[in-house]
Order: structure tokens, then C-alpha cells, then sequence
């Protein structure tokens, strides 16, 4: 069986084929860096990872791009705000966006790329939209004519006619059509800006994934995700940038994760809910969290509480439990059983379940049914007075499998007060000799095994997780 994959252009399951056997393109938009990412943020970052994850799994070799948003209207404000200049506050969040995915167990991209080191880029296809007559320049800002590109819609499944009734021209805007987006946007008065051919301004929001997915991973990608908020007008607008561009589908497969509501209501910064991953995991192991974001089909909504992530803590102790015990057990194993070939195609059984549930468009809520059930087995065999070493490496082989696909660790480390105490010295040590970046990797390493740092007047404080 082959993986089916949900597309949103089409609204159905689809046989997953790359444009290239073997290898995958694969576009992920990642997050605006004014500020902590917030919890919405998580989960296409742990949702996308794990898709990911599973296709290397099955074989593929992945090519994984995911952008930062640098520079933009909400960084600009954030910035002076702050009294900061943009670039200073965009480095601080997007080295807060690794510290935090780390933490969730998510592996970095293979390129992350960032709107204003892609500049040269993003204005040379500027031009050329102007050029093949589906962009026009209007007082320092430049704008897409969306009635140019006749397939407009085709993503969020809207009409030209329906767009129009909900459109209108902002103040200060100056484009022919309602439906008209920016493509460019002149610098205003002391605002961060680069030369261009319309003059000093900044990109608009839409084109810079065009340009960028254009340049790493080429005129036609496998696979473009990101949150379902993105559907429209983000990448409705790429389609149309990209697709007049090149005269080709910009992406074959398109993957978008549900929403997120916090204890039963969306989460929007009106109803001042919004819930950032940097402090959730000041208060909670990350790992509860990602087991948390992948126990719901990515599609559906999820619901976010406190009660929700204590249960699901429960969950992924009882299987971190089964896994230590089963590898307790091998320490005192015998060699062989007459049982032994029933419970190894019990094991065998399971990982085709698991294969089975993620081949369906990345069934993360039933992979980890399985991951329950092949604990709950172990723990069954456990229970028998003949244990072989055979088996017993076979249900440990499983466990390593299928966490591993889904980015969860069931081995800890954990280390004695002494070690905490001898770590903490250390970061000291390096902050007098202003060896910033060593202190701040002892941070995350301590970090990453439920270690929280608490620095007061009286010196550093610590605490377990």
C-alpha cells in the first residue's frame, strides 16, 4: 500500500508519488519571529517534522525548507515598540523558535531561509511577474493583479465573484483592484528598507515564499504545508505568484494541520489566550507536549488544556514505563522459549498496524494506539514466567521504531545533583568569561532533560520538571 496524503487542492486522499522517485521537495511556512512562538506555531512544527520523520522512515530522501519571516509589518511594529531594531529582535526569536523546537523534538530543516538574506531573489521575481504583465507598479508599491491568473480560488475552492463581495481597498492603498495584493511595499519614514527597482521598500508577506520555495527546492515542489489559517489568502496568493511565473504547479501535494483551541475556545489574541510554547514547557516536559499535539489527526481541531496534557503525561509514562521495564528484564533473560515465534509475530503484527495507520495520511492518533497496544503486550508478556532475550529485544526494537517516526524519547537521562550542580558551575564559569553561547548551551542541555534554571540575586536556583 502506498501513502495517501489528504490534498487540499483536490479535497481528497491521493497515492502519494514525488516528482522524483525516492526524493521529496517539501515546503513548510514557518513563523513570523516578533515574538515566543505560540502554541499554534508548535504544532505544524511537530506535525510536519513527524510527516517527515515517516517519509525518511519509509525510504525517501527528504529536502525539508522552512522559512523565517524577518522582516514585516508586526516586526517593524514589535520592534519599535521595543525600542529594538528589527534585525536584533528577529536573532533573538528565531535563536527562541530553535531553543523551543528542540525542545519538542523537532529536527532543524535543511535550509531555513530568511526573507532578508533573499532579497536579490524576491525582487528578480517581482520583475518578472511585472514583465509577463501579472504585477504592476503604483507609487513605490508593487501589486499583483490577481484577475491575470484565471485559476485564482483553486486552493481555498472560492470564486472570483466570492472574493470580490468581501474585498476593499485599505487608505493609503493604491491598487487598480480590490482583489489586488501586494507584492511590494514602499518604506515608509524610518522604516527598514532595501533598494529596489520601485524604489526603497520591503516585500509583502506572499511573495517571499514563492521566491524562496522557487530558489531551494525549484519551479515545481512535492509537498507545501503549514497551518490551515495559511489556506487563504497566504497560499492561494503563492499559487498565483508561482503558477504565472513558471506556467507550472507550483506544489503537487498540499498539507494543512487544524487549529487549535485553548480549554474550548479559538485562541486569538482578542480573547487574550494565546499560550506560548516557551512557557508551557517552563512548567511541563515537551516531549507531554508533542505526544499531546500528534494524539489528534493533524487535520482535526485540537483542544488544548491543562487536564488534556496532564492526561496525556499519564499516557506517555505508562509507555515509557513498559519500555523501561522491558529493558530491565533483558538483564536476566533466558535464551529460549517454545512461545517465542507467537510473540514475535505479535511484535510483527503491530508494526504493520503502525505502517497501516501512518500510510493513511499520517494517522499520528492511530500510530500511537499501536504504540498503547505494543505496551500494553509487552507488559502482558512481561508477566509470563519465560522471557527470552529474543523477544524482549524485539518488542524493545518496536518501541525504538515507532517513537523514533514520531520524535518521542523513551530513554532518559538522568543525572545526579552532583552533575545538575557541576553543569550549573560550569554556565557560570562560561557567562564570567562572557562565553555566551557555551552558557546558553549548558541552559538548553539541562533544559531538554526537564532541568529549569531559575537565575536570582542570591545565584542560580534549580528545580526537576
Amino acid at each position: 500500500m502506498s501513502i495517501q496524503i489528504y490534498n487540499t487542492l483536490t479535497r481528497k486522499k491521493e497515492p502519494f508519488i514525488p516528482l522524483e522517485e525516492g526524493k521529496v521537495k517539501m515546503y513548510v511556512c514557518g513563523p513570523t519571529v516578533y515574538n515566543y512562538i505560540h502554541i499554534g506555531n508548535a504544532r505544524p512544527a511537530i506535525v510536519f517534522d513527524t510527516v517527515r520523520r515517516y517519509l525518511e522512515f519509509r525510504g525517501y530522501d527528504v529536502n525539508y525548507v522552512s522559512n523565517f519571516t524577518d522582516v514585516d509589518d508586526k516586526l517593524i511594529k514589535a520592534a519599535k515598540e521595543r525600542g529594538e531594531e528589527v534585525p536584533a529582535l528577529s536573532e533573538r526569536f528565531i535563536k527562541s523558535y530553535f531553543e523551543d523546537i528542540d525542545a519538542l523534538g523537532c529536527c532543524h530543516a535543511d535550509a531555513h531561509p530568511r526573507v532578508t538574506e533573499n532579497m536579490d531573489a524576491i525582487i528578480a521575481f517581482i520583475e518578472k511577474l511585472i514583465e509577463k504583465g501579472h504585477a504592476y507598479e503604483s507609487g513605490g508599491d508593487v501589486y499583483y493583479h490577481t484577475r491575470s491568473f484565471p485559476d485564482y480560488g483553486k486552493l481555498s475552492h472560492q470564486s472570483i465573484d466570492e472574493l470580490k463581495s468581501g474585498a476593499r481597498i485599505e487608505v493609503g492603498e493604491k491598487k487598480e483592484d480590490a482583489l489586488d495584493f501586494a507584492l511590494w511595499k514602499a518604506a515608509k519614514e524610518g522604516e527598514i528598507s532595501w533598494d529596489s527597482p520601485w524604489g526603497k521598500g520591503r516585500p509583502g508577506w506572499h511573495i517571499e515564499c514563492s521566491a524562496m520555495a522557487k530558489k531551494y527546492l525549484g519551479d515545481t515542489i512535492d509537498i507545501h504545508a503549514g497551518g490551515q489559517d495559511l489556506t487563504f489568502p497566504h497560499h492561494e496568493n503563492e499559487i498565483a505568484q508561482s503558477e504565472a511565473l513558471t506556467d507550472k504547479p507550483f506544489a503537487r501535494y498540499w498539507m494543512h494541520n487544524g487549529y487549535i483551541n485553548i480549554d474550548n475556545e479559538k485562541m486569538s489574541k482578542s480573547l487574550g489566550n494565546i499560550v506560548l510554547v516557551h512557557d508551557i514547557i517552563e512548567r511541563h516536559d515537551p516531549q507531554v507536549l508533542r505526544f499531546f499535539m500528534l494524539s489528534v489527526h493533524y487535520r482535526h481541531p485540537i483542544n488544548y488544556s491543562e487536564e488534556l496534557l496532564a492526561n496525556a503525561k499519564a499516557g506517555l509514562e505508562r509507555i515509557k514505563t513498559s519500555y523501561q521495564n522491558v529493558k530491565h528484564r533483558l538483564e536476566s533473560s533466558a535464551n529460549l522459549a517454545e512461545d517465542d515465534e507467537k510473540w514475535l509475530e505479535q511484535v510483527r503484527s503491530l508494526h504493520r498496524q503502525f505502517i497501516e495507520a501512518m500510510d493513511d495520511d499520517f494517522n499520528t492518533a492511530n500510530g500511537i494506539s499501536v504504540l498503547f497496544e505494543l505496551s500494553k503486550q509487552a507488559n502482558y508478556y512481561l508477566r509470563g514466567k519465560n522471557t527470552t532475550e529474543t523477544v524482549l529485544r524485539a518488542f524493545m526494537k518496536e518501541f525504538e521504531t515507532i517513537s523514533g517516526v514520531l520524535g518521542l524519547k523513551l530513554e532518559e537521562e538522568v543525572l545526579l545533583d552532583e552533575e545538575i550542580e557541576a553543569l550549573i558551575e560550569k554556565r557560570n564559569e562560561a557567562r564570567k568569561a562572557r562565553n555566551f553561547q557555551l552558557a546558553d548551551e549548558i541552559r538548553d542541555k539541562l533544559k531538554s532533560m526537564n532541568i529549569i534554571l531559575e537565575d536570582t540575586p542570591q545565584g542560580v536556583r534549580w528545580r526537576r520538571l
